[in-house]
């Protein structure tokens, strides 16, 4: 199944790049949240919907553009599609390329199959529970990719949001405990996958997300673990989708 995945992720990607390069500015509407929306996010919404439900009818799906059903619906579920069809519309809006098409499959209320796929720059992340996680780019071959978790010890490199960026971020991760030597600014969830194939030590989020947004990277970051699996502080199907604030790639978990 993960095959017909990302060639799921592809297409909406190439939805996406038609009308990202097709006008000089994006049409922005406002959701309820006064999140951005653009054609962009409903295409690819639209693209991921169609092919699950004939790849996998019987699986329900959750994605940010469709709605959150109730808990009481979905408390039972041990199995589900989660997907954001766009993550970082800002950075698409900014046209910097940093936007990824995000699925992943959740079993027991842990990712076992995730696929992040960057349009703009032809990158597929992806990982699946027992075989690993992996990186291609363009019509490459694809490489395995591996990351270890660091040490609260050692002066880390941090990646944080492009968009949501704070100078900040330093301090606070040295109240943690913590010394950061260097920050990477990333968008969307390529921050796990820069974390996943070892360019950065931890992906520090200081504030809030929802979980089809870290759904698909988390994936990617527990499988690159070169023995076992990463451990992971996000969890899945809450009664509330939204997560706190959280920090992946340390070998022991820092509360926030």
């Amino acid at each position: 199944m993960l095959k017909e995945i990302i060639g799921i992720a592809k297409e909406a990607g190439e939805a996406m790049l038609e009308i990202y390069h097709d006008a000089q500015d994006v049409e922005i509407t406002r959701k309820d949240d006064d999140s951005p929306l653009t054609k962009a996010d409903l295409a690819s919404h639209h693209i991921i919907i169609d092919a699950l439900k004939k790849l996998d009818p019987d699986t329900p799906v959750i994605s940010e553009e469709s709605g959150i059903p109730d808990y009481e619906e979905r408390k039972g579920w041990n199995k589900f599609w989660i997907v954001d069809p766009l993550d970082g519309t800002k950075e698409f809006i900014k046209k910097n390329g940093e936007f990824t098409v995000n699925i992943a499959l959740i079993e027991d209320g842990v990712p076992v199959l995730g696929v992040v796929y960057v349009p703009d720059k032809q990158t597929m992340y992806y990982a699946e529970k027992g075989k690993g996680s992996f990186k291609q780019v363009g019509t490459d071959a694809p490489d395995r990719i591996y990351s270890s978790a660091s040490s609260k010890e050692n002066e880390l490199t941090a990646v944080q949001s492009r968009s949501h960026g704070s100078d900040k971020l330093v301090d606070q991760l040295k109240e943690k405990g913590l010394t950061v030597k260097e920050t990477v600014p990333a968008g969307s969830s390529i921050k796990f996958c820069l974390v996943a194939e070892g360019k950065a030590d931890i992906y520090p989020r200081m504030g809030p997300t929802m979980e089809w947004d870290v759904a698909a990277g988390d994936a990617v970051y527990r499988y690159s673990a070169r023995e076992g699996v990463h451990s992971s502080p996000l969890t899945y199907n809450k009664s509330d989708l939204k997560n706190g604030s959280f920090l992946i790639g340390l070998e022991d978990n820092v509360e926030f």
